[in-house]
């Protein structure tokens, strides 16, 4: 693999570097690295290089210029917002509607889960309008990590960048295993017979699975090669998919029963919100869609049709297909593995089989694309920050597009992917997402609310009071639910405060940034319900994931601590030093000129 260096503060050095295989300082290129010496002294300084770090803010012009400069090429402009809508439904319309809406339906919601689908679908636009007016502000590839950065800081944008490209390998590589599956059903064979048993290998691992591996790895090839030929690609996919989509709601109806809708809500309100703990899943890809903004024509019109169009659009088809499938078939006898294909059986249309499996592996093609292009890009921009090993910022100049972050992050998605069941990956589906997304939601209060240097000292108190009071009542109010009382007086207190906190913030503090082009309506109101409902959701998240949020945030920690941290105070030491010593020479040259003159 060619690799195109970049240096510290990002100059142009591949001329010179460009070379086969890697290096040293390809990795750690910083002066913190170059010796012993030199990394135990930086080793000392930790304590004050994390004080720097953990209170350091990015700006907008730092990271629509400054970091942008230090991938060598620029990524080429291709997108629009049809390509936006298509990338979008792409992203998100897999096989979430095919495998969750079975244990969704027959364990909780019951027909219900129609209203499931919606409330969980509402939740996820509520995160799509805080990240339409960051991704129209900042059109950059780090998608959520710059949006923290910007407003939360450096360490905070780490921990969270750390966790969502975590969820998206595992996602990649349980997407990837579904594939195979779903495939061995198209030739009338059980779902695990693409895969060779290793029984010298521990139980969860041992069913290799090399058409996963393979899969992924053409789907790299795309992605590598051309963002615009990925979008056409992906369109075309997509579209195939929405006709087999539209093919389940006709012949689905065709046997409908009215009856099957009785009982509606089973198990009562706790049944439908459990419900949509689950299927909020089904709506997850969007943010990865959000990393494309570097590459899109026109930001200020192009992204909010493309994000909040295609939500929409997925909102709806949801709602018809869940809806489609009660028709068919009561609750109590939907199939919890297969419930599209296990229905149609049993009104008599076997034969509609092959096309429910052709639905799925089309859509799940479209999310592994979209999963790569969204992860290639997060970790292309984390590299600018020296987070991550500099070369994977490289963007191959003929192509436009960040192959080296591509190659890697296939890698490590085929790596998964071939050795782990879907048991083991469903396990490690944590709450790192809504983590994210109610971060993410944070950051856009703070950014209307708190600008540096202008903001008044009362007004920046009153925003961290309010901010407080919003996120505690969000924890108690899922607590409560969590604790599974059946009284409300826990309610009664919690969500009036979370909704006074909210008002007090929208009367007693003073807006403080206007976005330019386009901006989230309701403010505060729809970023703080955002984080009310994300909060909410995690309360139904199962032990075993707060553990391994708790693990693998550890192991970040222990990265950051020995090595992110200094390689990013590095960086930003010499941008620094660049941008002071070409200040100085423009102060130099003016005075030389007043002279002259």
């Amino acid at each position: 693999m060619a690799i195109e260096s970049i240096d510290v503060a990002g100059n142009d050095n591949g001329s010179k570097k460009r070379r086969r295989g890697c290096t040293k300082e390809d990795f750690l290129p910083e002066p913190s690295f170059q010796s012993c010496e030199t990394y135990l002294k930086a080793l000392s300084n930790t304590r004050s290089r994390l004080k720097d770090r953990i209170l350091a803010r990015s700006t907008d012009d730092a990271e629509l210029h400054e970091m942008r400069g230090r991938s060598r090429h620029e990524m080429k402009k291709t997108l629009n917002w049809w390509d936006m809508i298509w990338f979008g439904i792409g992203a998100v319309m897999g096989s979430g509607i095919f495998v969750l809406t079975g244990e969704a339906a027959r364990n909780h919601a019951g027909p219900a889960v129609v209203v499931s689908y919606l409330i969980s679908g509402i939740t996820a636009l509520l995160s799509v309008l805080c990240y339409t007016e960051f991704c129209i502000e900042l059109p950059v590839a780090g998608g959520s990590f710059t949006y923290i950065r910007v407003e939360l800081g450096d360490f905070v944008a780490y921990i969270a960048a750390g966790n969502i490209l975590f969820e998206y390998v595992v996602g990649g590589a349980s997407v990837a295993r579904s594939w195979t599956s779903y495939l061995a059903t198209l030739f009338n064979k059980d779902p695990a017979s693409f895969r060779f048993h290793v029984s010298s290998i521990s139980e969860g691992y041992n069913y290799l699975d090399p058409i996963a591996v393979a899969i992924s790895v053409i789907i790299c090839v795309a992605a590598c090669m051309s963002t615009k030929m990925s979008s056409r690609f992906n369109s075309i996919a997509t579209v195939v998919h929405l006709v087999v989509l539209l093919f389940i709601l006709i012949a689905g109806l065709t046997k409908a029963n009215p009856q099957h809708f009785s009982p509606f809500a089973p198990n009562g309100i706790r049944g439908i919100l459990k419900a949509t703990s689950i299927l909020f899943f089904a709506y997850v890809g969007f943010d990865g869609v959000a990393t494309l903004g570097e590459e899109v024509k026109n930001p200020g019109r192009d992204i909010p049709i493309g994000l909040i169009g295609s939500m929409s659009v997925v909102i709806i088809l949801y709602c018809l297909l869940s809806a489609t499938l009660i028709f068919m078939q009561p609750y109590d006898q939907i199939d919890v593995d297969a419930p599209f294909t296990l229905a149609f059986q049993a009104v008599g249309l076997k034969w509609a089989n092959y096309i429910v499996a052709i639905g799925a592996l089309k859509g799940m093609t479209t999310v592994l694309l979209a999963n790569v292009l969204g992860q290639a890009r997060y970790f292309t921009h984390i590299a600018r920050t020296h987070m991550a090993p500099p070369f994977l910022a490289a963007i191959n100049e003929k192509t436009g597009t960040p192959v080296n972050a591509t190659i890697v992050m296939t890698v490590f998605n085929s790596v998964v992917g071939f050795f782990t069941s879907l048991d083991v990956l469903a396990n490690l589906l944590s709450l790192a997402t809504l983590f994210i997304f109610s971060l993410v939601a944070l950051a856009l209060l703070v950014r209307r609310y708190y600008v540096r240097g202008e903001t008044k000292c009362s007004d920046r108190n009153k925003l961290i009071g309010f901010l407080v009071l919003i996120i505690g009542s969000s924890i108690a109010t899922a607590a409560t639910w969590a604790a599974g009382n059946n009284g409300w007086i826990g309610f009664a207190v919690t969500v009036p405060i979370w909704f006074l906190a909210t008002l007090g913030l929208k009367v007693a503090v003073k807006e403080a940034k206007k976005p330019m082009l386009w901006g989230v309506p309701l403010m505060p109101w729809i970023p703080s319900a955002s984080i009310a409902v994300n909060v909410f959701i995690m309360a139904s998240i199962d032990s075993a994931s707060y553990i391994r949020f708790g693990i693998w945030t550890l192991l970040l920690l222990v990265y950051y601590v020995f090595i992110a941290l200094h390689a990013s105070y590095d960086a930003a030491k010499d941008a620094t030093d660049t941008t002071s010593a070409a200040t100085d020479t423009n102060l130099e040259l003016g005075g030389e000129s007043q002279v002259n003159h």
